[in-house]
C-alpha cells in the first residue's frame, strides 16, 4: 500500500459568511500525480493556500508525512518537504534567473558554493540553464514558469503544489511542460496541481478531485470525472452534455 504523504481531514475556510472551503478530505500518496479541478471560485487557490500556510484553517487538519502542520509557517512547511508555485508568477524581476534560484537552494545548502551548485543543477532540470544570467524581468511567461518551477524544486520538495502552472501557455509551451513534470515525476516527485485546461488534466493525471463551491463534489479517474454529469453541471450548468467539457 502506497505511504500517504499528505493528509487533509475536514479542512474548512470561512470568510465571514463564505465558506471558500467546506469540509474538504484529501489524501495524496508518495508519487501520485493528482490534480484539482473546478470552476472559477470553485476554492482551489483557497485550498491550497490551507495546505502551504498562507492561511489559516477555521476547520479541520492538514497533515504532512503524519505531522500535523495546522500551526507551521508556510517556510517551516517548506522545510518538511512541500514546494509551491503560484497562479500569478512573481520572480524578483531585477534578479538574474540564477539568483532567484538560489533564494530556494539557501534552504537546504546555506555555503554559497553548494547552493549555487544546486541552482544551476536545477536550472538545468527545468531547461533554462542557458537563461542563467538573465533578468528575470527579461524572461517571457513561459520561462517566468519554468523559473517559479526551479525555484521550488530548489528546496528539494517531498511534494510540489503547482497553481496554474500552465496557464497563459500556448499549445508547444504546455506540451514542454507536461513533458517536465512526466519527467521530475519519474524521480519520485509527488504532484498535487490545480488545472483549468482539461485536455492536459486528461494527459498526466493518475486521480483528479473536482472542487466546486468549496466543497469536493467528485473524484477519480481523468476519464471517470471529465464523463461525469455532475461535473459538466459544476463547469457549464444545466443542460449540456459530456461532450462539451472536452472543449474546455
Amino acid at each position: 500500500m502506497s505511504e500517504q504523504l499528505l493528509v487533509v481531514h475536514n479542512a474548512s475556510k470561512h470568510f465571514m459568511g463564505l465558506k471558500a472551503v467546506d469540509d474538504v478530505s484529501l489524501t495524496v500518496a508518495k508519487g501520485e500525480i493528482v490534480s484539482i479541478i473546478g470552476p472559477n471560485g470553485a476554492g482551489k487557490t483557497t485550498f491550497f493556500n490551507l495546505l502551504t500556510g498562507q492561511l489559516a484553517p477555521t476547520a479541520g487538519e492538514v497533515r504532512l508525512r503524519g505531522q500535523q502542520i495546522n500551526s507551521l509557517a508556510p517556510h517551516q512547511r517548506a522545510r518538511l518537504g512541500m514546494g509551491r508555485t503560484f497562479q500569478i508568477v512573481k520572480p524578483l524581476i531585477a534578479l538574474s534567473a540564477l539568483e532567484n534560484v538560489l533564494i530556494g537552494a539557501f534552504m537546504r545548502h546555506p555555503r554559497l558554493t553548494d547552493a549555487r551548485d544546486k541552482a544551476m543543477d536545477v536550472l538545468q532540470t527545468v531547461g533554462m540553464a542557458h537563461h542563467a544570467r538573465r533578468r528575470a524581468g527579461d524572461l517571457t511567461l513561459s520561462e517566468r514558469r519554468r523559473l517559479e518551477v526551479a525555484r521550488a524544486l530548489a528546496m528539494e520538495p517531498e511534494i510540489m503544489l503547482l497553481d496554474e502552472v500552465m496557464a497563459g501557455l500556448n499549445q508547444s509551451e504546455v506540451g514542454q511542460s507536461i513533458e517536465l513534470l512526466k519527467s521530475l515525476h519519474a524521480t519520485g516527485l509527488t504532484f498535487l496541481i490545480i488545472e483549468h485546461n482539461l485536455k492536459v488534466v486528461r494527459a498526466f493525471s493518475e486521480r483528479v478531485v473536482v472542487l466546486d463551491r468549496g466543497r469536493l463534489i467528485a473524484q477519480g479517474t481523468a476519464d471517470q470525472i471529465l464523463n461525469s454529469p455532475e461535473v459538466v453541471k459544476a463547469y457549464l450548468g444545466d443542460g449540456h452534455k459530456v461532450e462539451e467539457l472536452g472543449t474546455l
